[in-house]
Protein backbone atom coordinates (compact mmCIF):
# COMPACT_ATOMS: atom_id res chain seq x y z
CA UNK A 1 0.00 0.00 0.00
CA UNK A 2 1.42 3.28 -1.09
CA UNK A 3 -0.73 5.68 0.97
CA UNK A 4 -0.63 8.58 -1.49
CA UNK A 5 -3.04 11.51 -1.32
CA UNK A 6 -4.18 12.87 -4.68
CA UNK A 7 -6.24 15.93 -5.48
CA UNK A 8 -8.02 15.67 -8.80
CA UNK A 9 -9.25 18.94 -10.28
CA UNK A 10 -12.06 18.80 -12.81
CA UNK A 11 -13.82 21.39 -14.91
CA UNK A 12 -17.25 19.75 -14.65
CA UNK A 13 -19.03 17.89 -11.94
CA UNK A 14 -20.46 15.39 -11.23
CA UNK A 15 -18.25 12.62 -12.53
CA UNK A 16 -18.98 8.91 -12.34
CA UNK A 17 -16.90 6.91 -9.87
CA UNK A 18 -15.37 4.48 -12.36
CA UNK A 19 -14.32 7.39 -14.61
CA UNK A 20 -12.60 9.09 -11.69
CA UNK A 21 -10.52 5.98 -11.01
CA UNK A 22 -9.48 5.99 -14.67
CA UNK A 23 -8.60 9.71 -14.63
CA UNK A 24 -6.53 9.30 -11.45
CA UNK A 25 -4.69 6.47 -13.26
CA UNK A 26 -5.33 3.99 -10.45
CA UNK A 27 -6.72 1.35 -12.83
CA UNK A 28 -5.79 0.38 -16.36
CA UNK A 29 -9.31 0.64 -17.81
CA UNK A 30 -12.99 1.16 -17.22
CA UNK A 31 -13.76 -2.55 -17.07
CA UNK A 32 -11.23 -3.08 -14.31
CA UNK A 33 -12.59 -0.07 -12.41
CA UNK A 34 -16.16 -1.36 -12.62
CA UNK A 35 -15.11 -4.81 -11.44
CA UNK A 36 -13.18 -3.45 -8.43
CA UNK A 37 -16.05 -1.15 -7.46
CA UNK A 38 -18.64 -3.94 -7.64
CA UNK A 39 -16.43 -6.19 -5.49
CA UNK A 40 -16.27 -3.55 -2.74
CA UNK A 41 -12.64 -2.41 -2.98
CA UNK A 42 -13.53 1.28 -3.32
CA UNK A 43 -14.60 3.56 -0.46
CA UNK A 44 -16.51 6.82 -0.88
CA UNK A 45 -16.42 9.12 2.17
CA UNK A 46 -15.32 6.20 4.41
CA UNK A 47 -18.12 3.89 3.25
CA UNK A 48 -17.92 0.96 0.84
CA UNK A 49 -19.36 1.98 -2.52
CA UNK A 50 -20.57 -0.64 -5.00
CA UNK A 51 -22.35 1.63 -7.49
CA UNK A 52 -20.13 1.87 -10.56
CA UNK A 53 -21.74 5.02 -11.89
CA UNK A 54 -22.11 6.78 -8.56
CA UNK A 55 -21.96 10.56 -9.06
CA UNK A 56 -18.97 12.13 -7.34
CA UNK A 57 -19.06 15.84 -6.38
CA UNK A 58 -16.63 18.47 -5.11
CA UNK A 59 -15.21 17.52 -1.73
CA UNK A 60 -15.91 13.78 -1.95
CA UNK A 61 -13.04 11.55 -0.82
CA UNK A 62 -12.39 8.21 -2.50
CA UNK A 63 -10.12 5.57 -0.97
CA UNK A 64 -8.77 2.73 -3.08
CA UNK A 65 -5.81 0.42 -2.52
CA UNK A 66 -4.35 2.71 0.16
CA UNK A 67 -4.55 5.78 -2.08
CA UNK A 68 -6.84 8.69 -1.25
CA UNK A 69 -8.38 10.84 -3.95
CA UNK A 70 -10.09 14.15 -3.25
CA UNK A 71 -12.21 15.72 -5.96
CA UNK A 72 -11.83 19.47 -6.43
CA UNK A 73 -14.06 21.37 -8.81
CA UNK A 74 -14.50 25.13 -9.04
CA UNK A 75 -17.68 24.97 -11.10
CA UNK A 76 -21.20 24.33 -9.82
CA UNK A 77 -22.71 20.91 -10.58
CA UNK A 78 -24.23 20.63 -14.04
CA UNK A 79 -27.00 18.07 -14.10
CA UNK A 80 -28.97 17.48 -17.26
CA UNK A 81 -32.62 17.88 -16.38
CA UNK A 82 -35.21 16.68 -18.86
CA UNK A 83 -38.17 18.99 -19.10
CA UNK A 84 -41.44 17.63 -20.43
CA UNK A 85 -42.58 19.05 -23.75
CA UNK A 86 -45.60 21.33 -23.51
CA UNK A 87 -48.67 19.63 -24.84
CA UNK A 88 -50.88 21.43 -27.28
CA UNK A 89 -54.46 22.11 -26.26
CA UNK A 90 -55.75 20.34 -29.35
CA UNK A 91 -55.04 16.61 -29.80
CA UNK A 92 -53.66 15.64 -33.21
CA UNK A 93 -56.30 14.70 -35.74
CA UNK A 94 -56.41 11.18 -37.06
CA UNK A 95 -56.03 11.37 -40.80
CA UNK A 96 -57.91 8.77 -42.83
CA UNK A 97 -55.65 6.16 -44.28
CA UNK A 98 -55.48 5.65 -47.99
CA UNK A 99 -56.74 2.31 -49.15
CA UNK A 100 -55.07 0.34 -51.87
CA UNK A 101 -56.93 0.74 -55.12
CA UNK A 102 -56.45 -1.68 -57.98
CA UNK A 103 -54.81 -0.22 -61.04
CA UNK A 104 -57.00 0.82 -63.99
CA UNK A 105 -56.14 -2.11 -66.26
CA UNK A 106 -57.06 -4.75 -63.68
CA UNK A 107 -60.41 -3.47 -62.54
CA UNK A 108 -62.69 -5.85 -60.68
CA UNK A 109 -64.98 -7.18 -63.41
CA UNK A 110 -66.37 -10.15 -61.56
CA UNK A 111 -65.55 -13.73 -62.44
CA UNK A 112 -62.60 -13.62 -64.83
CA UNK A 113 -62.59 -17.38 -65.51
CA UNK A 114 -65.59 -17.21 -67.85
CA UNK A 115 -65.07 -17.21 -71.54
CA UNK A 116 -66.14 -14.06 -73.29
CA UNK A 117 -68.28 -15.78 -75.87
CA UNK A 118 -70.26 -17.89 -73.38
CA UNK A 119 -73.30 -16.49 -71.70
CA UNK A 120 -73.81 -17.29 -68.07
CA UNK A 121 -76.01 -20.34 -67.63
CA UNK A 122 -78.43 -20.76 -64.78
CA UNK A 123 -77.41 -23.48 -62.35
CA UNK A 124 -80.76 -24.27 -60.77
CA UNK A 125 -78.91 -25.19 -57.59
CA UNK A 126 -76.89 -27.93 -59.29
CA UNK A 127 -73.31 -28.17 -60.25
CA UNK A 128 -72.30 -27.27 -63.75
CA UNK A 129 -70.50 -29.59 -66.03
CA UNK A 130 -66.94 -28.81 -66.82
CA UNK A 131 -66.15 -28.10 -70.47
CA UNK A 132 -62.69 -28.46 -71.92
Amino acid sequence: MSGNHYQVELEQQPIELYKLLKIADLVSGGGEAKMLISQGYVYLNDEVETQKRKKIYHGDIIAFNGDIIELICHQAPTEIVKTPKPRSAKPPENKPRKRHKPSGNKANTGNTNKRKDEAPTPTNGRRRTIKF
